[in-house]
C-alpha cells in the first residue's frame, strides 16, 4: 500500500507539473488576444448598462432626431480624431 501512495504522490507531482507548463504555453499563445479580447469585454459592458438602461439609448436616439443627424456625424468624426490623437501621445509617453 505505501509503494501505491508513493506511486500516486510521483503521478500527482507528474500531472502537476505538466499543467503548470500547459498554462504557461496557452498565456504565452493567448497573450496577442489580451487587448482585443478586453475591447470586446468593454463593448459587452457597454451593452448591458444600455439594456438595463433603456431610457437612456432612448434620450440619445431622441436628441439625434432633434438635431440634425449631419452634426452628429461632424461631432462624431472630431471626436474619432480625438480619440486617436489621445492613443498616440499615450503611446509615445509609456514609449
Amino acid at each position: 500500500m505505501n509503494a501505491k501512495l508513493i506511486e500516486l504522490a510521483e503521478r500527482r507531482a507528474t500531472l502537476v507539473a505538466r499543467a503548470a507548463t500547459q498554462r504557461t504555453e496557452l498565456a504565452q499563445a493567448l497573450a496577442p488576444w489580451r487587448k482585443p479580447l478586453a475591447a470586446a469585454d468593454q463593448g459587452m459592458l457597454i451593452a448591458r448598462y444600455l439594456a438595463n438602461h433603456p431610457a437612456l439609448l432612448a434620450g440619445a436616439v431622441a436628441f439625434t432626431a432633434l438635431i440634425r443627424p449631419r452634426r452628429v456625424f461632424g461631432w462624431l468624426r472630431r471626436g474619432w480624431v480625438m480619440w486617436r490623437v489621445v492613443l498616440a501621445v499615450k503611446r509615445r509617453l509609456t514609449g
